[in-house]
């Protein structure tokens, strides 16, 4: 009589990546929506935010909502440059839902977890090891799984959180301009790959 030899082989569930998508062409604000007065325009192939004549905040978002993703993206912070990209948001108005990784000039906790009109800062990363380049370019990674949120910042992690509020909506990628004036980013490279 033959033996039969079975292979027990462990299952694991990982998030699958898709092929990355750019949402932003470089050319003009396809796919995207301008929330409040504040101006967004694309300007030698890369798009600009900047303080309107309201100095109020202001939101350009993605006409498409997205649960589980990784998002990478360059940003360069000039004058004030105090930014955002909200993820699982939703916007009437100029009133964000939603959460919030800070992109701001040096010191002010970029990567950082914010949540508008309810908890506040979730997580601020240490200080001592921001990285962000005025007036340069930086790079930003955001990746979104279930309840998890992990950032990077010119390759260097600057926070994991997991908070179960984020795991029970989907919502849209926005970028944020802050209210106050003299307010300058340019953004380009904006990828997003599904998990």
């Amino acid at each position: 009589m033959k033996k039969l030899l079975f292979l027990l082989i462990p299952i694991f569930s990982f998030a699958q990546k898709s092929k990355p998508v750019s949402l932003f062409n470089g050319k003009d604000l396809s796919g995207w929506e301008i929330f409040g007065t504040e101006k967004w325009y694309v300007e030698n192939k890369n798009l600009i935010c900047e303080s309107g004549p309201d100095k109020g905040y202001g939101y350009l978002a993605t006409t498409e909502k997205f649960k589980d993703f990784e998002l990478t993206l360059m940003f360069k912070p000039l004058a004030n440059g105090n930014s955002g990209v909200f993820f699982h948001s939703d916007i009437v108005g100029t009133k964000v839902s939603g959460w919030q990784a800070e992109v701001a000039p040096p010191g002010n906790f970029s990567g950082g977890i914010y949540e508008s009109y309810k908890r506040g800062w979730l997580i601020k990363p240490p200080k001592e090891i921001d990285n962000v380049k005025m007036n340069e370019w930086n790079t930003m990674k955001i990746k979104v799984v279930g309840t998890e949120v992990t950032t990077w910042v010119n390759g260097k992690q600057m926070i994991y959180l997991n908070d179960s509020a984020i795991g029970e909506v989907d919502g849209k990628i926005a970028l944020q301009i802050h209210d106050g004036g003299g307010i300058r980013v340019e953004w380009k490279k904006i990828k997003i790959a599904k998990l």
